[in-house]
């Protein structure tokens, strides 16, 4: 098992990260070791609950399950979660513990937050994406018919139990999903101001049919090294004031095909890798960066065979940048490229982006 601590100054909050391939069946006991009071709600994924349900062990009427897909994470379903919390009489002792990928632990996150202004919240991610991403660093949120995620907050977790058997079952088009979160922090390793050298780009370039084949020992290194660069960024900046944008490359044009396209067409990772390559060629054609780098990034992004997106309609995708969180009331904000693995925040206008 490795263990990695994430610490933020300005709260004086410290909580551990498990990454480990044992057992599944032995986390619910390691689950609710953590659990202060009597009494927790589990926020389940339907599909994990299928698959993992009975070797994990929980009740029934211990559970919240969620349907699978961006779409769930919603205003309807939180406002069942925090009824479902009231009517078993969830204490400021007790916790929210979410198990599945990115938009359960968003969304549990989200009501443990607000549930009486904040209770104990516990990730246990069981796909690629949140097991590299968005299991740390404490964004939850919910998504609106405007945009992704415009309503949330920043709240950390207590504690992270990342399990890699559990990416044994994820079917391949999440797995690749998540590949697309794991690539971005190649692109942006530098920017994250690690203390530690990871060389992420040279692991994934020399490992990469063992990645694909979930070589689990490979994984376990590899979402090590993407939480390490994640760990660094937000312990400098928790509510992203400055330095945390970097995260966000890729972002702001992926969430708005997510957008565009209902959030039922393509992964959050197709998205992202869509907003990767509208990065570099917006780089490219404004002197940012030369034809060799962007040759090295579609090189890298080719070892994968992501999904690939069309264009979508110019006026739609502007619109709904324009709605994000990180816009300002004449400007859309986009990390781009300006050097091999560092990136940085450009405001532009809609002119200067098509």
């Amino acid at each position: 098992m490795t263990t990695l601590n994430i610490n933020i100054p300005s709260k004086e909050k410290s909580y551990p990260i498990y990454i480990e391939d044992t057992d599944i069946s032995g986390l619910k006991e390691k689950i609710l070791s953590s659990v202060r009071g009597t009494k927790f709600l589990i926020v389940i994924s339907e599909k994990v609950d299928k698959l993992y349900g009975k070797i994990l062990g929980f009740n029934n009427d211990e559970k919240f399950i969620l349907k699978d897909g961006e779409k769930e994470k919603n205003f309807k379903n939180y406002k069942k979660i925090l009824e479902r919390a009231l009517k078993i009489g969830l204490t400021r002792q007790d916790a929210i513990i979410a198990i599945g990928g990115g938009v359960v632990g968003d969304l549990a996150g989200f009501a443990a937050a607000t549930y009486m202004r904040g209770i104990d919240f516990i990730q246990v991610p069981t796909t690629l994406l949140a097991c590299t991403d968005s299991s740390v660093g404490g964004k939850v949120a919910i998504d609106t018919d405007f945009g992704k995620n415009l309503v949330g907050s920043f709240y950390q977790p207590k504690v992270v139990f990342i399990n890699t058997n559990f990416l044994k079952t994820l079917d391949e088009r999440q797995y690749k999903s998540g590949l697309g979160e794991v690539v971005k922090y190649i692109f942006i390793e530098k920017s994250c101001k690690c203390n530690e050298d990871l060389n992420l780009t040279n692991f994934i370039t020399e490992n990469t049919d063992k990645i694909l084949s979930k070589d689990i020992k490979i994984l376990n290194k590899l979402i090590e090294i993407c939480i390490k660069l994640k760990t660094s960024v937000v312990e400098k900046d928790e509510q992203e004031a400055g330095l945390r944008k970097v995260l966000n490359f890729g972002h702001t044009y992926g969430h708005a095909v997510e957008k565009v396209t209902k959030y039922k067409k393509y992964t959050h990772g197709e998205a992202v890798v869509k907003g990767i390559i509208f990065a570099f060629n917006l780089a490219e054609k404004r002197g940012l960066i030369d034809k060799n780098y962007k040759f090295f990034a579609e090189d890298i992004l080719r070892k994968f065979d992501f999904k690939k997106i069309p264009d979508l309609k110019e006026e739609k995708l502007l619109k709904a940048m324009q709605a994000d969180k990180k816009a300002t009331s004449d400007k859309i904000i986009f990390i781009l490229p300006i050097d091999y693995s560092t990136v940085e925040e450009f405001k532009l206008t809609q002119d200067e982006i098509f």
